[in-house]
């Protein structure tokens, strides 16, 4: 009975560790990318991914794929605006992002994989010391971005010539439901956009599906645009 008795209660001191560790941290890479390419971040050994945004019509208006290698690098990224008709399909070759028809290398890489300019536009990114993207400048342009603890994306500050745009994001206070957050943005400090956004998890911590709400706080009186957004994930 003693021996069975240990035997649970060291089952139950695991799972409280378990349940403390949490989930995974945002990997600089992917945090990183998503910052600047607008789409949600993901958690853990993911091999594949998608993300197709629908609006109240059922209509696909936005899609990002990517693959990644197991060191978490990507190793191609599609992003297809279709609403605005234009896109880009990026391949990794080694300290470069090429352009997948035309082979022209668009965006140049820092360490193993992650942003360091974008020669064509004259941006550079800024690195932390974790190799978190902190700060983008170009010519009458600059780029704060923010992360949590967690390594989360928190938004963006954009400064060009008289403009000051701002992104704010407040996700979830549940650390397994992050990407069911709340978003500000503010263009001179006057309100722009209010977003709500609200997910189905896998066994990840990542979404599978959403539905987002975003609200035109720009114009008289005020319209609300609802989407969808349904995603795939295959991991290693």
């Amino acid at each position: 009975m003693k021996k069975q008795l240990l035997l649970i209660s060291l089952a139950v001191l695991l799972a409280g560790c378990d349940e403390e560790k949490g989930p995974v941290a945002f990997t600089p890479e992917m945090a990183s990318f998503s910052n600047e390419f607008d789409f949600d971040p993901l958690r853990g050994p993911v091999k594949d991914f998608s993300q197709t945004l629908l609006n109240e019509k059922g209509e696909v208006t936005k899609r990002v794929t990517g693959t990644m290698s197991k060191e978490g690098c990507f190793d191609t990224l599609e992003l297809h605006d279709l609403e605005n008709n234009n896109g880009v399909s990026l391949v990794l070759d080694a300290n470069y992002y090429i352009e997948a028809e035309t082979q022209e290398k668009r965006l140049r890489l820092q360490g193993k994989c992650q942003l360091a300019e974008f020669p064509s536009a004259g941006v550079t990114w800024d690195t932390d010391d974790k190799g978190f993207i902190v700060r983008a400048s170009g010519k009458d342009m600059e780029v704060k971005y923010r992360y949590d603890s967690e390594g989360y994306p928190l938004g963006k500050s954009t400064t060009s010539k008289d403009a000051h745009l701002n992104v704010a994001s407040t996700p979830s206070t549940d650390k397994r439901k992050k990407l069911d957050y709340t978003s500000v943005s503010t263009l001179n400090d006057k309100p722009l956009t209010k977003v709500k956004q609200v997910c189905e998890y896998d066994g990840h911590n990542n979404p599978l599906s959403c539905s987002l709400e975003i609200v035109d706080e720009s114009v008289t009186p005020q319209v609300t645009h609802k989407f969808s957004i349904k995603n795939t994930i295959e991991y290693y």
